[in-house]
């Protein structure tokens, strides 16, 4: 079990009531689509993913990246037992979409980037720290269902 300090669950509670998930899940997406091409090929249903101009007017792309910002929140409503909440999560991507883990620290980091290119100067070292605890937390959530 993780314990968070009463500086952390506010800071990432704080982060997540000012984020705009449908453009930061588009741009982390998109982000992680351009800088990994290799991540498209669980995307391939989502036509027209050539180049990064196809990619960022993608509205495939741009509805999963509110998708994936919108399962973020599940883990912020969940800080006390994120594993339990992402069980399904972590079956869906094992078992039938067969993602390999590693990318979800790939996307991870291209969220951090969004979200502290959107907070800018507020996003402090300390506040990195917090929100790389948390991703660091629903990543291993995720990953549960592969050891």
């Amino acid at each position: 079990m993780v314990e968070w300090t009463d500086f952390e669950r506010a800071t990432i509670q704080d982060i997540f009531s000012k984020i705009d998930y449908d453009s930061a899940g588009h741009n982390a997406l998109t982000r992680c689509l351009v800088v990994y091409p290799w991540t498209q090929r669980y995307f391939a249903k989502f036509g027209n993913l050539y180049n990064a101009a196809a990619i960022m007017g993608n509205p495939s792309v741009a509805a999963h990246g509110a998708v994936v910002l919108r399962g973020l929140e599940r883990a912020v409503k969940n800080m006390d037992n994120i594993k339990a909440a992402y069980t399904e999560l972590s079956v869906l991507h094992s078992e039938k979409l067969h993602v390999d883990p590693d990318n979800f620290r790939l996307l991870g980091d291209c969220i951090s980037i969004v979200v502290a290119a959107k907070m800018g100067v507020s996003f402090t070292p300390d506040v990195q720290a917090a929100f790389q605890k948390f991703l660091a937390v629903v990543m291993a959530a995720l990953r549960k269902q592969y050891q």
